[in-house]
């Protein structure tokens, strides 16, 4: 996770100037009413009205929230379908943001649908969530963390917000709540919420048992399993030194412990082709009869990822070529 610092504002490091040109583009040909779901296209002052707290942003509409950080620091969520770790990350940002009653607007952008946006971000994994404050990127976190971490980055956000002097608050029509809340998803299943309420307290332990629990009840449950997979991993990464994780497996490349963990670091960090790549090395060079727990481990993380993912085929045939 990058952590923020006060005053971090990246000015210049990325450029989102295209994004801001066809913004200004439309609104000299069109002045389109916000819309549920969408970004507002009202100019951004004090106590501006948005249609919701939590939009769904496209290349094309990415420059009304450029306009809207001058307000109000805007969350950008660039997210994937074909990553886990994005739908395990996305519900607990959006419901830090909601906490937060206006004083932050998040955005989510689907990376593969709008790759513009993902472009210009500079984005090499997802999921990955950074700021905008007054038009301008402040870096948050890429892959896995807890919401007690998020709660704490956002603050450092409002913070560095504050002093480049965005300090505004949206509100949201009432019309647009009423919608929204006619619009909600059903609820968890008992043990699957029990199960996230516990990994956003960081109590992983509870979550894994909440989640064994389901499996024993329903087998065949798909996202018990990946819930499963995905806590097992935010245990074994969550007080790992990273530097010393990776120095120990690049002095001992044959350790399996030590290449297991490497990998684990990957993934939480969004770099798929890299955990999988040595993993996969690893197992052409031991022994047929040490194989077993990488093995383990290569089918664990291909089911966290995603059965359809092509990096996971890729990585299933490699590992199929390598057993027969």
């Amino acid at each position: 996770m990058s952590n923020v610092t006060p005053g971090a504002v990246m000015r210049g490091a990325i450029d989102l100037s295209s994004l801001r040109q066809r913004h200004d583009t439309q609104s000299t040909t069109a002045s389109a009413p916000p819309t549920s779901g969408s970004a507002s296209a009202t100019d951004a002052s004090p106590g501006v009205s948005v249609p919701s707290l939590v939009m769904d942003v496209t290349d094309q509409s990415f420059g009304q929230i450029l306009e809207l950080s001058r307000t109000v620091p805007v969350v950008v969520d660039l997210w994937s379908a074909r990553s886990e770790a994005s739908t395990q990350l996305s519900p607990i940002v959006e419901k830090i943001v909601r906490e937060a009653n206006g004083a932050l607007v998040l955005a989510k952008v689907d990376a593969d649908a709008n790759p513009q946006v993902a472009q210009s971000f500079r984005a090499q994994s997802i999921p990955m969530v950074v700021a905008l404050v007054a038009g301008q990127p402040v870096p948050l976190f890429n892959g896995s963390v807890t919401a007690e971490q998020v709660r704490d980055v956002f603050g450092q956000l409002l913070q560095v917000a504050g002093q480049n002097g965005v300090s505004g608050r949206v509100s949201v029509s009432e019309a647009t709540e009423d919608a929204s809340d006619a619009q909600a998803e059903p609820p968890l299943p008992p043990l699957h919420a029990e199960a996230f309420e516990a990994i956003e307290a960081g109590d992983y332990p509870r979550a894994v048992l909440a989640y064994e629990k389901a499996l024993q009840e329903n087998p065949r449950d798909a996202d018990a399993r990946t819930g499963l997979a995905q806590v097992r991993l935010l245990q074994r990464v969550e007080n790992a030194d990273a530097q010393a994780v990776r120095d120990a497996a690049a002095a001992d490349p044959e350790s399996i412990e030590a290449q297991l963990a490497v990998a684990d670091l990957d993934i939480a960090g969004g770099h798929v082709e890299d955990a999988f790549g040595r993993l996969l090395a690893l197992f052409a060079l031991l022994p047929s009869d040490e194989r077993a727990a990488v093995r383990e481990r290569l089918l664990e993380l291909f089911g966290l990822v995603g059965d359809t993912d092509p990096r996971v085929l890729r990585a299933r045939s490699q590992l199929a070529s390598l057993l027969f």
